[in-house]
Parts: structure tokens; C-alpha cells; sequence
């Protein structure tokens, strides 16, 4: 199944939300890499096996399911995971790209490949994972607009 959706950022006609600087989103779509569990509260354990420039190896654990990915970054542009096949799980990824058509305003595109057919079979679960992935992608753009209220995302990455 492949599955995109994009995330408006900025808003100039929302004085009820604030402004997000490019590299405030681009340092927490790093962190969600890095520190995952601030993002993702059922995942058990994150570990770091390896880091080169701009690119992660990590092996997170959900209870008893181990899964091997691999972050890459595009600096101040995109981050894309990737999972390769393993056991029961096919091979899959995720690109999260900053978008910015006009100076300030920005927004993210989630890319989903999951590995799986899009046929009629799956169209029920396909539908869920649909909504489940757009519901933390939202989460994760809340999040970080936490983080960057409390000031956590002004260091350099």
C-alpha cells in the first residue's frame, strides 16, 4: 500500500498557532529519529546501533516484536526510514519531506510504502493503517510544536 498526506504547518490565517521556524521542524522531525519514544509512548526500546553523518541503524523493540530500520537524512529536508524485510514483516518505508512553496510556509508530506497490496482483500486494514499512520503523524507534528514551545529544539542538530 502507498499512502501520502500532507501537514500544514504554518498557518497565516491561524494567529492561534505559532509559527514554526524550518529548522525548529527539521530538528524535531530529527529527534522523532533519535528519541523516538518522546513520539511513540508503546514503544518499548530504542537502540542506537550505528551513526554515520546522515544516517541512523536502530532496532526497536515493541514487547516482544524486534524491528531493524535505518534513518537517512537529507539535512533541512527530508528523513526517510527505511525497513527491510524481516521475519513476518515485508520491506517498507517512510519519507518525511519539508515542504516550503512560499517563504514561511511550511508543511510536511508523510510518504508511506508499506510493502503490501492494495487490493480488494486488504482495502479494510489498508483503510485503518490509513487513518492510524495520519493520526500519528499529526501527533508527532503536535509534539514537536510542544517541544518547541518549551524551547527544545533550539540547539543546532
Amino acid at each position: 500500500m502507498q499512502f501520502e498526506h500532507l501537514i500544514e504547518i504554518n498557518d497565516p490565517l491561524n494567529p492561534l498557532i505559532d509559527t514554526l521556524t524550518r529548522e525548529q521542524l527539521w530538528r524535531g522531525l530529527v529527534l522523532r529519529a533519535e528519541t523516538p519514544k518522546l513520539f511513540i509512548p508503546w514503544l518499548d526500546e530504542c537502540n542506537l546501533l550505528a551513526r554515520q553523518e546522515h544516517q541512523l541503524s536502530r532496532a526497536l523493540r515493541y514487547n516482544a516484536l524486534l524491528i531493524h530500520d535505518q534513518v537517512t537524512f537529507t539535512p533541512q529536508q527530508s528523513v526517510r526510514y527505511e525497513v527491510p524485510a524481516q521475519t513476518d514483516i515485508p520491506a517498507s518505508s517512510l519519507v518525511m519531506t519539508i515542504e516550503e512553496p512560499q517563504a514561511g510556509a511550511l508543511f510536511v508530506r508523510f510518504a508511506y510504502d508499506t510493502g503490501t497490496s492494495d487490493d480488494d482483500m486488504d482495502a479494510f486494514y489498508n483503510e485503518f493503517r490509513r487513518s492510524a499512520y495520519q493520526e500519528a503523524d499529526i501527533d508527532t507534528i503536535r509534539i514537536i510544536r510542544e517541544l518547541a514551545e518549551e524551547g527544545r529544539l533550539e540547539r543546532p542538530v
